[in-house]
């Protein structure tokens, strides 16, 4: 997908904004406004850096479209990460070159990482200077740490030309962020009037949940959502209640802050909820992040929707650029853990990541972006809490201007966006209508046009300019009455005046990882049919919306609206409000899991069958086990052996690589015998000992997991 602008963007200009916004305006939030400088930055301070690599990124996102766009002969023919690396990340002399000058130049931890399309490296400020060729100096802002930018545009230096598209890490000032509305009981009282007040002119936000409430004593004396009623109202509880709960499947959160494992337990025990394993991964920290809401939220939410998943895996990052471009790739690169989906509950505005990640920098997550979804993995965030406005203070206030989010706003994204429901007594939904608290909170759900990518092929014929458009879909966000979810940080969650760990919450950070989790459900009522993952939802979402055969599967929001313009500047901005069928301040619309599951069932491509033969052959003499595997259609396949020696039942299994058929076929799989393995074969058969291979021929998925295998065939081994 070409992003709007050109080189210039590099330097924090934006050449092609949406809407009519300048470049100056679209960057009066950008990385140094109201920015102190306080004089050279030490020459000794260390620098993380990401160096985007010149690799094949058209060539990857064509191949990402394909492969996960209903009726495309690739439809589903996903490919494994190494594969795709190869395929179109850079090329070895490309990788080469980068390597031995960053290390010539001082630099440490240098690698390629194993997306192919990034350079990782760490050096001093003082050498940093000299081999992108500006100064770095060092700014202050009020209420924050102190941080390091450029003087000048960097300038990649004369022996990478051609390698390497820019550098990213250089700027070191927080630019994401991930606001989750937790309200206390004493501002909820604060708001009441005010809210009553707004509702007679539209206002979506209400004080007392609607519908019938179940779960532990702490969390129905609230006044939030419980899980019982927010599954059953987007069709989560017919999948969990037949037994599909997420068995099998991994889910990456990608986050800002750090959570209390505790804090999770005690929700699930509350609701009856079973607890996945979770896994934390730091990305560019050395310790575990502090606890607070944002994580406590996205974790509670999903263990709500998917409590029995295989496990849960936590990327902890801070809210600089590099970081948050590493936490994005590192799920790719976790070597096993391959997630099935990545959930993000953060972002920034365009203008506001541009400047922070140039346009190399920009391409290149974009190319991270289409990989995962070439690999099958479905990548969703949070489309943001202030509107069409969403650009923010260095307060956290929205700037009175249009502007969406990123990476929500990625074509390789699930944008999700925010809504508000009343529920009937069975939990129900009467009524729906798009989040927007304003006047009495300048919040609201996330939408609006883009101004750096082009409408993807999905939204043809749903959007008129050639601008993306987000949200693609838009879930309960709306704090009022907002969540229950358990939170015991003190100050983050409780304070003096709200002791009580129980607290309400909103916003698109919730939504984000409540379809996170549903869509892990998809998948595994999928696979339990012999099809593939969904992968990147939005082809088969916008599908489905205009598919007879599909009624059910959204929900249309047609009320509100996400213009805070009136409480911002006194006048709206002009964007957006819902209407029947897809609009800008909703999406699609909502989305029922269980008739997404069923209507996914017959679109959704097939896994193909396997088979096995095995050819003479004598494997120590040629020092593997051959094994001819086919495919019934494009697919990744391996082989592997179990060697046992006379009736033992235990022995050494040993596996073959992993390789791409791209149509139906026949390929001769080996599977290699190690020089110790060979060599205590060798000294069994000179005992005239009985070796016996027994051989399975496999399908993998882009993880290297085991998809299907053929029922096993025996090799006896003479020689």
């Amino acid at each position: 997908m070409r992003i709007l602008g050109n080189r210039r963007a590099a330097a924090g200009v934006v050449v092609a904004l949406a809407l009519g916004l300048t470049a100056p305006a679209a960057l009066a939030a950008g990385p140094r406004a109201g920015a102190t400088g306080v004089g050279p930055a030490p020459a000794r301070q260390t620098l993380s850096l990401v160096l985007p690599l010149n690799a094949n990124e058209a060539g990857l996102e064509r191949f990402a479209t394909e492969v996960n766009t209903p009726g495309s002969p690739d439809y589903g023919q996903y490919e494994s990460i190494a594969s795709l690396s190869r395929r179109f990340g850079a090329s070895p002399s490309v990788r080469g070159r980068t390597l031995r000058y960053l290390r010539s130049v001082g630099a440490t931890g240098v690698r390629i990482d194993a997306t192919g399309l990034f350079a990782d490296g760490t050096m001093p400020v003082l050498l940093a200077q000299r081999a992108f060729g500006t100064s770095l100096s060092s700014f202050h802002i009020a209420h924050a740490p102190r941080f390091v930018a450029p003087g000048g545009v960097p300038h990649v230096p004369r022996p990478l030309a051609g390698a390497v598209t820019g550098v990213v890490g250089l700027d070191t000032q927080p630019v994401f962020s991930a606001p989750s509305e937790i309200r206390s009981a004493g501002s909820r009282a604060h708001l009441a009037s005010a809210l009553q007040t707004d509702a007679a002119d539209g206002a979506s936000g209400y004080l007392n949940r609607t519908g019938t409430a179940s779960g532990c004593s702490g969390a129905t004396s609230g006044s939030g959502f419980t899980p019982n009623q927010y599954l059953t109202a987007y069709g989560y509880a017919p999948l969990q209640a037949a037994g599909i709960q997420g068995q099998g499947e991994r889910v990456a959160l990608i986050e800002i802050d750090g959570f209390r494992y505790s804090d999770l337990r005690a929700f699930s025990n509350c609701f009856g909820l079973a607890t996945p394993a979770v896994n934390s991964y730091g990305v560019g920290v050395t310790k575990a992040l502090a606890p607070a809401g944002e994580s406590t939220l996205d974790l509670e939410v999903l263990d709500a929707a998917a409590p029995r998943l295989k496990s849960v895996d936590v990327y902890e990052t801070q809210p600089e650029a590099v970081d948050v471009l590493r936490a994005l790739t590192s799920p790719l690169q976790n070597p096993g853990r391959k997630p099935d989906v990545i959930s993000a509950s953060l972002g920034a505005c365009e203008a506001q990541t541009l400047g922070a990640l140039g346009v190399s920098g920009l391409r290149s997550i974009e190319g991270s972006l289409a990989l995962a979804a070439a690999s099958g993995i479905s990548v969703l965030a949070s489309s943001g809490d202030a509107g069409s406005s969403s650009c923010l203070t260095r307060a956290g206030a929205p700037v009175p201007q249009l502007a969406v989010s990123y990476p929500a706003s990625s074509p390789f994204v699930t944008a999700v966006g925010g809504t508000n429901f009343a529920l009937s007594s069975a939990n129900v939904i009467d009524a729906q209508t798009v989040w927007n608290d304003a006047p009495a909170e300048p919040v609201a759900g996330g939408g609006g046009v883009s101004g750096l990518f082009e409408r993807p092929s999905y939204q043809n014929g749903f959007v008129v300019a050639n601008r993306r458009v987000v949200p693609d879909v838009a879930m309960l966000a709306d704090p009022f009455p907002g969540y229950e979810i358990f939170c015991s940080v003190k100050n983050a969650c409780t304070d003096a005046g709200h002791p009580d760990p129980w607290s309400t919450v909103g916003g698109t950070s919730a939504a984000a990882p409540l379809l996170a989790g549903g869509l892990a459900l998809v998948d595994q009522e999928l696979r339990t049919h012999g099809r593939q993952d969904v992968g990147l939802a939005n082809p088969l979402l916008y599908k489905l919306d205009q598919f007879p055969g599909a009624a059910g599967v959204i929900s249309d929001v047609v009320t509100g609206n996400d213009d805070l313009g009136s409480s911002l500047r006194g006048k709206p901005l002009g964007c957006c409000s819902a209407h029947v069928g897809f609009d800008y301040a909703s999406g699609l619309g909502g989305v029922n899991l269980t008739a997404l599951s069923a209507a996914a069932d017959g679109l959704v491509a097939r896994i193909v069958s396997v088979g096995l033969s095995l050819p003479r052959q004598r494997p120590l003499a040629s020092e593997h086990v051959l094994a001819r595997v086919s495919c019934s259609g494009q697919c990744l396949l391996g082989a592997y052996a179990r060697i046992t020696v006379g009736a033992a039942r235990s022995g050494s299994t040993v596996y073959s690589g992993v390789a791409v058929l791209r149509r139906k076929g026949t390929k001769l799989v080996r599977i290699g015998l190690s020089g110790a393995l060979r060599s205590r074969l060798s000294g069994q058969l000179a005992r005239h000992d009985r070796i016996t291979a027994t051989v399975y021929g496999t399908i993998l998925d882009p993880g290297g997991n085991i998809e299907r295998q053929t029922r096993p065939q025996k090799l006896r081994i003479t020689g």
